[in-house]
């Protein structure tokens, strides 16, 4: 009977690891559905992004009070999580709150500092609820949220309130055991915040007030590990995967286009042109643009993954601003969303990227202008997944809207989108030149 809690925690917690570690493989496995590209060169810069932009959010503080918020809410969990390590020890050992005996003082400064960021996570979740659910910030309101996001971001808001209530509650059950010399609970010195709760809970018999603080002990440590399992179905998967996003975002400036090489390299032979690395033509059956996961590179199938769904690209969008159905954050939506059904499904069922998530009205809507790459607070890259279903679209189904098929014919006949030949460009300048 002795060690029941001890072998019910170690099946808790591999039952839990079990199904993470499924979890993750899957996302593994349905990223490496895409083309590979080679993003490995420059390593110290890859990292110094990662660092100020993952770790750092230097692009959330553009917005510096929602910024202030979510940083809180951030730093607080993660150092928080360090108590957790304690609690893991304690549940494996059969232990109670092995470190403070070790650490003395120390301890009782560190939980002291944990529990004022576990009140800055309180007051900024609560904050972060009234600005969905009652100011309905407009970014939020948008048709792509309708139903599942909303719910899950509400439901991780409110899930973090929960875990902070039950670590001070924990804490404040804790202390009071301690002064009425209940077995195992270790002198640990006073804790500030959970001191306020005191008053409410003095008022119970030793026995229940026990009853409390192990309930708050297993909540909070079977809600990490199930919280753990959820962000792997949330867009909060993106508290992980800003980290590998970031190290892999492009080095090149925003505004460059990735070219395709067999297109370049062909169009270089035809002006005579000398063409670097391979110069045979482009394999037969080859797919040129993007019609499905698989056509996109991993690391485009690794930014759907690490979307935060926050709308930030969205609200710079200029085509959705005038009222356009293009929106970059449900690119990534539809994008993450088709990649979980090819998981489940596998690529041969009857849909495709392309027509059945995301629809040609909105790509065409695109001004490649870039603004919401900039944006974006974890350095993803709509625009290029954008790009590669109108390549599909132009080259495969030679539907390009009729005004984009004139500009082309324009740029192969006189070297610009204009209908005129190049010896008529500068005509307009004669006017200038008469004065008139």
């Amino acid at each position: 009977m002795e060690y029941i809690p001890q072998i019910v925690f170690v099946l808790v917690a591999g039952f839990f690891g079990f199904l993470i570690f499924r979890r993750i493989r899957r996302i593994s496995s349905n990223i490496k559905l895409g083309k590979d590209v080679n993003l490995t060169d420059n390593k110290s810069e890859r990292l110094k992004n990662m660092i100020l932009v993952a770790f750092g959010q230097k692009k959330m503080f553009k917005r510096p009070i929602p910024a202030f918020l979510h940083l809180l809410i951030y730093v607080g969990f993660i150092l928080i999580n360090i108590e957790v390590l304690e609690i893991v020890i304690d549940g494996i050992f059969g232990t109670h709150r092995i470190a403070a005996p070790i650490l003395g003082s120390l301890y009782t400064g560190m939980i002291n500092f944990f529990e004022f960021l576990a009140v800055g996570v309180l007051f900024s979740c609560i904050v972060f609820l009234i600005r969905r659910n009652i100011l309905r910030i407009n970014r939020f309101k948008k048709i792509e949220m309708v139903g599942w996001p909303s719910l899950d971001a509400n439901l991780i808001l409110i899930i973090e309130i929960l875990l902070m209530v039950a670590i001070l509650g924990m804490n404040g059950a804790d202390q009071i055991l301690q002064t009425r010399g209940a077995n195992h609970y270790t002198e640990t010195g006073s804790f500030f915040f959970s001191s306020a709760m005191f008053g409410w809970l003095d008022q119970f018999e030793t026995s229940t007030l026990i009853l409390i603080e192990r309930a708050a002990w297993w909540f909070h440590i079977v809600g990490i590990f199930a919280f753990a399992l959820y962000v792997t179905y949330s867009k909060h998967l993106h508290i992980f995967m800003a980290f590998p996003n970031t190290y892999y975002s492009r080095l090149d400036p925003k505004g460059k286009m990735t070219n395709m090489e067999e297109i370049t390299n062909e169009v270089k032979m035809m002006l005579g042109m000398p063409v670097e690395g391979d110069s045979s033509p482009p394999p037969e059956g080859m797919r040129f643009g993007a019609k499905d996961v698989n056509d996109l590179t991993w690391k485009n199938l690794m930014d759907a993954y690490a979307c935060t769904e926050c709308g930030r690209c969205t609200s710079e969008c200029p085509a959705n601003l005038t009222g356009k159905k293009l929106s970059p954050r449900k690119i990534m939506m539809d994008t993450r969303d088709r990649l979980e059904d090819v998981g489940k499904n596998g690529l041969d069922d009857g849909k495709s990227l392309l027509g059945d998530y995301i629809t040609k009205e909105e790509i065409n809507a695109c001004t490649n202008c870039n603004a919401c790459v900039e944006a974006c607070p974890v350095n993803i890259n709509p625009l290029d997944i954008i790009l590669q279903t109108r390549r599909y679209v132009a080259m495969e189904e030679s539907a390009a809207p009729e005004s984009w098929n004139m500009m082309f014919q324009n740029v192969e006949t006189n070297f610009a989108p204009w209908k005129f030949g190049v010896q008529d460009r500068f005509n307009w300048s004669n006017e200038l030149k008469e004065g008139k």
